[in-house]
This record gives C-alpha cells, sequence and structure tokens, in this order.
C-alpha cells in the first residue's frame, strides 16, 4: 500500500475528523469562557476583593506576599467548564437517551418446548 493512499485512509478517518472538529470548538469555546470569566465574573467576584486590597488588576492581587488573583480566576473558569459541559453530557443524555427494545418473543424451538413442558405437566410426569 502506498503511503499516499495510507495517510488518506489515516487523516479521512472519522474519528480524525471528529477529533479535529472538537479541537477547534473546544478552543473556541475557551476563549468563550475566558473572556466571560475575565470580564464578566471575575470583575464582579473580585472588585470588592480588588477595592479593599488597593490592586488595580487581578495579578496583583495578594494577601502576605501571597499572589492568589490569577488562581482564583483560574478556579472560576475550571468552574464555568465544568458546569457548561455538565450541561452539555446532560443534554445529550437526554437527547441519545433510547428505550429499550420491546422483548423479542419466543423463537419456534421455544414454542415446541414450552409446549412440551405443559403437556409434561397436565400429565403429571
Amino acid at each position: 500500500m502506498g503511503f499516499v493512499k495510507e495517510f488518506k485512509e489515516f487523516a479521512f478517518k472519522g474519528n480524525v475528523l471528529d477529533l479535529a472538529v472538537g479541537v477547534i470548538i473546544g478552543a473556541a469555546f475557551g476563549k468563550i469562557v475566558s473572556s466571560l470569566v475575565e470580564d464578566v465574573i471575575t470583575p464582579l467576584v473580585l472588585n470588592p476583593a480588588l477595592k479593599a486590597a488597593g490592586a488595580e488588576n487581578i495579578a496583583k492581587l495578594s494577601w502576605n506576599g501571597v499572589a492568589y488573583g490569577n488562581f482564583l480566576s483560574a478556579v472560576i473558569s475550571f468552574l464555568c467548564i465544568a458546569m457548561v459541559l455538565f450541561w452539555i453530557i446532560k443534554f445529550a443524555n437526554k437527547v441519545n437517551k433510547k428505550e429499550a427494545p420491546a422483548p423479542a418473543g419466543p423463537t419456534e424451538d421455544q414454542k415446541l418446548l414450552m409446549e412440551i413442558r405443559d403437556l409434561l405437566k397436565s400429565k403429571n410426569i
């Protein structure tokens, strides 16, 4: 098998393409979440702490020489991503939930065996 043919089979398999799409969407989603955390949530949550500490941005937020502002921002970001992923998976599970198929009836062999069983019971054997 030629190199080009092997590469084509590898590169255009469904799993590889699905992974590529997932990575691209994940990168875009990461930017959205980062913006949400840095531009919306962090200022709402940390503005009182920033004012009390006398810091103008989160990177300078510290307590007893320990800078915790960036860590706090990362924790908030993680919690937002985890919550959104939870909702996505919960929704996907709800959509993909399939009802169990009705059990199939007995096969011809099983029907015949049940008839034999019933006949033997009726004759008390």
